[in-house]
């Protein structure tokens, strides 16, 4: 099935709950949304079931998982489940494409490889200023793809990168990543405009990482002001 055929079905199907994650600390909903007898198994975290966080109070969870997926696919990243903001049992929240992870892989050797989708992502949070990037997080696939979920805790407008994929810190930025560190400075508020999801302040902090990136041309380094990995790590 094409992304667009499953976007309508995310979008515009009937979005039945069927259990929910009861580790994750705010609503987290396991889902189907179907569309003319077509089902699609998806995660739902509607709005109304957020709890509020002291360091993120404007804008919620739900707007920054968005953005977070609107900067991935329109960089072509493909790091993100396809994710869309709709209305559903609970109201209006995010919807995201459930992924099958491949239940060989172990996660706790995983993430410290050198697997260049791991680079990827770590490139990428430094760009959504990601302060939650835990090893469960990383959802690789039965074909070797490797996703990244639970962007809510992104674009904060302080520095505050927390992340298990450090093993990059202070390498050179390959060409091709500066290409897309352009690609998106020029993008924003235009062909890419996230005002609908993020506050001013967190744009200007996000361009302002991007022109930081272009200058230094390195991989963030682990601050010594923030603790620079999540707790728990997994």
């Amino acid at each position: 099935m094409d992304i667009d055929a499953k976007a309508r079905i995310l979008t515009s199907g009937e979005l039945e709950v069927t259990g929910r994650l009861i580790d994750a600390s705010n609503a987290t909903l396991y889902a189907t949304s179907t569309l003319d007898g077509v089902s699609l198994t998806c995660i739902y975290k509607p709005i109304a079931g957020e709890r509020g966080l002291w360091d993120f109070p404007d804008g919620t969870l739900a707007h920054r998982e968005y953005a977070a997926y609107l900067v991935s696919n329109f960089l072509n990243l493909d790091l993100v489940p396809l994710t869309v903001l709709r209305d559903g049992p609970y109201g209006e929240g995010m919807v995201q494409e459930w992924i099958e992870i491949d239940q060989d892989v172990d996660l706790a050797q995983f993430f410290s490889t050198q697997h260049p989708e791991l680079r990827a992502m770590a490139f990428y949070d430094a760009i959504i200023n990601n302060t939650d990037r835990k090893i469960g997080h990383l959802l690789p696939d039965q074909s070797g793809k490797v996703f990244g979920c639970d962007h809510g805790v992104t674009f904060h407008s302080d520095d505050k990168l927390r992340t298990v994929l450090w093993q990059w810190s202070g390498d050179q930025l390959y060409e091709s990543e500066l290409e897309l560190l352009r690609k998106l400075r020029q993008a924003l508020g235009a062909e890419l405009d996230l005002a609908r999801y993020l506050t001013m302040n967190e744009i200007q902090a996000l361009e302002m990482r991007i022109s930081r990136l272009l200058e230094e041309k390195t991989m963030p380094v682990p601050s010594p002001d923030w603790p620079p990995v999540p707790w728990p790590a997994f």
